[in-house]
């Protein structure tokens, strides 16, 4: 199991174990951690997934795909760590990942 903490945009946190293999997203869905709309399921067609991902944890994270890139640019609450948390798979290099909620989704 890999540790992740999700940050609310009032400074409540939650750690939950994710396994690998699912995603940042369906962890979230899976733990009841409030925050992560996914309207769309994780197909990557909406923005409501949107997760600041801590700026040092980047590098692990990774680059958001052409396609996450399109749904970003919709999203007025973007900024330079923004990813959609359906796009992140959860790996053991994950292990203590750490992610802020935007205020709203959109």
């Amino acid at each position: 199991m890999v540790k992740i903490t999700y940050i609310e945009h009032d400074g409540t946190q939650h750690q939950i174990d994710a396994e690998v293999g699912t995603t940042v997203m369906n962890a979230a869905l899976d733990n009841l951690v409030p925050g992560i709309d996914a309207d769309c399921g994780g197909e990557c067609s909406c923005a409501t997934c949107h997760v600041m991902v801590d700026k040092t944890w980047m590098p692990k994270v990774g680059s958001p795909s052409d396609a996450e890139e399109s749904m970003l640019d919709l999203n007025p609450e973007r900024v330079e760590n923004s990813r959609l948390s359906c796009q992140i798979p959860v790996t053991d290099e994950l292990d203590g990942l750490v992610v802020n909620l935007p205020e709203f989704q959109f």
